[in-house]
């Protein structure tokens, strides 16, 4: 069996690299990346190297009016901006908004590993897993092991089973073949964020490194790019069911339910997509953000057929921010406010009193917030 991963917004899922400012330049609405080994031995037959040099170790970009022909003739991959009206925003940005986050690569190209998806849907399977009394456990446990790495390892084991029992070893998937560059463009994010005023909530665009600006000035906001695959794109890769795990003794012995297969983890994965959904359009109407609800409402109408044909909706991969890791989607239980506490990095912001989270990576499409980063719709064909 094969998986075919349907991208239904621009999605990306990195291997941690970034291009940096003088890894590329930008000319004609394309980040050119350069291919700096070429770049090196051209260089090396004359008297210009030390000042390419020079310039590397120093700029925070590279001075177009010196090096731009490198842009023209030595660029190992051309990435057009999602729209022209980008690069003037980057010619503008400093700073982190310079390094772009690329797509997983390979030795022959662009993939998808495998691990994004499996991850989304144990994030699903937990989700729709939670029992009573178990949120209470993992704040017993934050309080009583300070500094703990895993405070949620064992009601994890509860729900999903532990070691060889995981309900997650019956489904197995490799990483997609690689596929065509032209399948990624680069895509203009920015932060939004909720400000209190006379007694409700605005949108506000976060700039770097703190504050934000007015919701009707997001080109004042601090830009962040990202190589992502564009929507209809789509990824396949080899898909296997344990069969082992389909005998009645063994499913005994480990305690699954006989009714437990592939539309069992999909239905997990569909119920999470939903609530995670109800939660950003509630969002997405408190921000006054109407085409990004507009384009939330789709995607649950995408859901809705996606269901009827034995398939489910995943966000996935890098922006979709802790409602997406974290199997919990009630973030004004008083116990759940209770354990994230705990961690400096989240009390500062539960200390406001304001909806937690308050933030979002929006994408922008045709220079506008229409979006969200990552959903895609996984099949079995």
């Amino acid at each position: 069996m094969r998986y075919r991963l349907t991208c239904l917004t621009p999605t990306l899922v990195g291997d941690g690299r970034k291009l940096a400012p003088i890894d590329y330049m930008v000319w004609k609405d394309h980040v050119n990346v350069l291919d700096q080994w070429r770049i090196f031995r051209l260089l090396a037959r004359g008297p210009r190297l030390e000042g390419y040099l020079a310039q590397l170790k120093k700029a925070d970009k590279l001075d177009f009016a010196s090096w731009g022909g490198f842009a023209q003739n030595f660029a190992g991959r051309r990435i057009p901006f999602e729209s022209p009206a980008y690069a003037a925003y980057w010619n503008r940005a400093m700073g982190e908004s310079l390094h772009i986050p690329t797509f997983a690569t390979g030795a022959s190209g662009q993939y998808l590993p495998a691990a994004a998806m499996k991850g989304a849907l144990r994030t699903g399977m937990l989700f729709a897993n939670w029992r009573e009394g178990m949120l209470q456990d993992v704040l017993e446990r934050v309080k009583s092991e300070r500094g703990a790495w895993r405070p949620a390892a064992i009601v994890e084991d509860r729900a999903l089973g532990s070691a060889g029992a995981n309900r997650m070893r019956f489904v197995a998937a490799g990483d997609s073949s690689p596929v065509n560059a032209t399948q990624f463009k680069i895509y203009l994010l920015r932060t939004s964020t909720l400000q209190p005023r006379g007694g409700h909530y605005t949108l506000g665009w976060k700039q770097s490194p703190r504050g934000a600006v007015d919701g009707s000035r997001p080109e004042d906001s601090t830009p962040v790019f990202a190589e992502m695959s564009e929507p209809g794109s789509w990824f396949e890769g080899s898909w296997k069911e344990e069969d082992f795990y389909l005998q009645p003794e063994v499913r005994r012995a480990i305690r699954w339910p006989e009714s437990f297969d592939r539309a069992t983890v999909f239905e997990a994965a569909n119920v999470y997509a939903a609530g995670l959904l109800s939660v950003q359009r509630h969002y997405a109407a408190s921000a006054g953000m109407g085409l990004l609800d507009k384009n939330l409402e789709a995607l649950e109408q995408r859901l809705a057929q996606t269901r009827e044909k034995g398939g489910c909706l995943l966000q996935l991969g890098w922006g979709g921010g802790l409602l997406t890791k974290s199997s919990w989607l009630d973030t004004t239980n008083p116990e759940y406010r209770q354990i994230l506490q705990q961690f400096a990095l989240y009390n500062r912001a539960l200390s406001t009193n304001l909806p937690f989270p308050k933030t979002r990576r929006i994408v922008f499409l045709n220079n506008k917030p229409a979006t969200l980063p990552g959903w895609a719709e996984l099949t079995i064909q």
